[in-house]
């Protein structure tokens, strides 16, 4: 793959490195936590970066444990469409909700927390699930002049894949990192990840093309 060195109008997204999300989190990503070297080695690389934090409050309704009879992973309707049900995690102000002690965070230019309006869940750093209500994301990086933004984080199967396709729907060139993230895969959820992010024309590099 040719190199793609970063550039001013470039951004940095990383996306929900959480403990959480780590092998002994609530709702543990396999190799979850693989992710924060190969991403503080890039971090250097890009003049601007951006991070994500998922900030439920408690009982959440993407939770399981709010739809009594129900267990995690199961899928039922909402009224924006299917959700798939979690484990609690990520609870606002909790130590699940912070980031991995060892992610260097001090350079990040913004913050977007998600998934705090307790009926909504939010996988995108762009939208929320109802598809309807902005984090406005969008409009600080249009403001910004950002072009193109690579993503990292976790997990390649829900919040990467959907903020990566939002990304290209509002006109962002997207470069997904693939081994600066790891996939929950749930039933065939990343191979569908891939080929949907595939199809929306984004580009897929490792850390090495870009200088981690």
């Amino acid at each position: 793959m040719a190199p793609l060195p970063p550039g001013p109008t470039d951004c940095l997204v990383v996306v929900d490195v959480q403990n959480d999300f780590m092998p002994s989190g609530a709702l543990a990503v396999p190799d979850g936590d693989a992710v924060v070297p190969v991403i503080n080695r890039l971090m250097p690389h890009f003049p601007h970066l951006v991070l994500t934090q998922d900030w439920h409050p408690p009982g959440h309704l993407s939770f399981a444990s709010s739809h009594p009879g129900r267990r995690p992973f199961e899928t039922v309707g909402m009224p924006y469409g299917l959700q798939t049900l979690w484990p609690d995690h990520c609870l606002q102000g909790a130590g699940g909700a912070a980031f991995h002690p060892d992610l260097a965070t001090n350079r990040a230019e913004m913050i977007v927390r998600k998934g705090y309006r307790p009926a909504i869940d939010s996988y995108s750093a762009f939208m929320e699930n109802d598809r309807t209500t902005p984090t406005g994301l969008t409009g600080y990086l249009r403001e910004r002049s950002f072009t193109r933004l690579f993503f990292a984080g976790l997990a390649t199967d829900f919040c990467v894949r959907w903020s990566v396709e939002d990304a290209r729907a509002a006109g962002f060139e997207a470069v997904l990192i693939e081994d600066a993230c790891r996939a929950i895969d749930l039933d065939g959820s990343l191979a569908a990840a891939q080929a949907a992010m595939d199809r929306c024309g984004a580009l897929r590099a490792v850390a090495d093309a870009i200088g981690g």
